[in-house]
């Protein structure tokens, strides 16, 4: 059952083709803009990946993914929920050095999302990922990028808001690269009676623009924030870049990332996750035995980074998938159109 809201009196900023538009505007704006930030290359990225290949991003750890076999082999694939270690392995293979990077257009089927106006089985977005060197596994670097990524969103929206002068009414927010850094522990320790996600809202809805770190480890309360799979981000230095919908009212996050485990970190997340079947697969094997380059990386969501600077009240309104009934029903009645 799907969990729809549509704003008292909403209505889509754009005509259906000029949505269209400046949906193809805004993923060549920011694209180049975050490329040049973070010196990224673009490379090819692959829409499955074999099962025991150990790439997979495995998410909160129970959602399942697509699987077929392959009629040649009878070889298990799967349908990648990100590219997050991917990625890792890749700019190895890509010979890349410290400082640079790589970005992949990723398409991806998450089967067992709740359909929401936030969420949905289609997920497309901006994978990137970059070499540091181990001087670089810190706060301070992951902050500055952060404010990188900000940055570029500014940007976007910026240009975006200049060619299309009617998103202007629909956009309360600007100066999108003011970024608030909080820790998870830190709005669990001021909202104890709320739940987290009430706590994101609570926060993003006082500082508009929030990246909330440290997700993954349990907290003072004994429960973690968000769930996070213990083979990719290290959950000490990772969190999520997270915006305040002011036709949503209520925080959208666009960013998951952080600095990625190194052996030490990821021997240690394997154990507390109950996980350690984990270090046999060949992505874990090389990580684990150091052939693989410390980086750092993350996803960015394309239609919810559309859907934040188009001002529209549903993702089904920057991307073409798969609704339910109820979705359908209510969004006509309302005049929301689903591509």
């Amino acid at each position: 059952m799907s969990h729809i809201i549509i704003p008292e009196g909403y209505r889509p900023p754009l005509s259906l083709y000029d949505t269209q538009k400046a949906i193809g505007l805004t993923k060549r704006l920011f694209e180049d803009a975050l490329s040049g930030a973070l010196r990224l290359r673009r490379v090819s990225a692959p829409l499955f990946v074999e099962a025991s290949s150990g790439l997979n991003d495995d998410l909160n750890g129970v959602e399942r993914p697509v699987a077929f076999t392959m009629k040649e082999n009878e070889t298990s694939i799967q349908v990648v929920h990100s590219l997050a270690k991917w990625k890792r392995k890749a700019l190895r293979d890509y010979g890349f050095s410290a400082g640079e990077g790589l970005v992949a257009d990723m398409n991806a089927i998450r089967r067992d999302e709740t359909l929401d106006n936030l969420h949905s089985i289609y997920v497309d977005q901006w994978d990137w990922e970059k070499i540091i060197t181990e001087e670089e596994r810190t706060f301070a670097t992951l902050q500055d990028t952060v404010r990188r990524i900000a940055g570029a969103i500014e940007s976007t929206r910026r240009t975006l808001t200049a060619m299309f002068p009617q998103l202007v009414a629909s956009q309360v927010l600007t100066d999108l690269d003011k970024v608030t850094f909080v820790t998870a522990q830190q709005l669990e320790d001021r909202w104890p009676d709320l739940t987290p996600k009430q706590r994101e809202d609570a926060i993003t809805r006082e500082c508009k623009v929030v990246f909330l770190m440290g997700i993954g480890g349990k907290l003072a309360s004994g429960q973690p924030h968000d769930g996070r799979a213990p083979d990719y981000d290290d959950w000490a230095l990772n969190g999520d870049l997270l915006y305040w919908n002011p036709v949503l009212n209520c925080s959208i996050e666009l960013s998951s990332m952080g600095i990625r485990v190194d052996a030490a970190s990821l021997s240690r997340q394997l154990e507390l996750s109950g996980c350690n079947d984990r270090r046999e697969l060949p992505f874990h094997k090389a990580l684990l035995n150091g052939e693989l380059p410390l980086t750092m990386g993350g996803g960015i969501g394309q239609s919810r980074l559309c859907m934040l600077l188009l001002g529209c009240a549903h993702v089904g309104e920057v991307q073409s998938s798969v609704w339910d009934e109820e979705t359908r029903h209510v969004c006509a009645e309302a005049g929301v159109p689903l591509l």
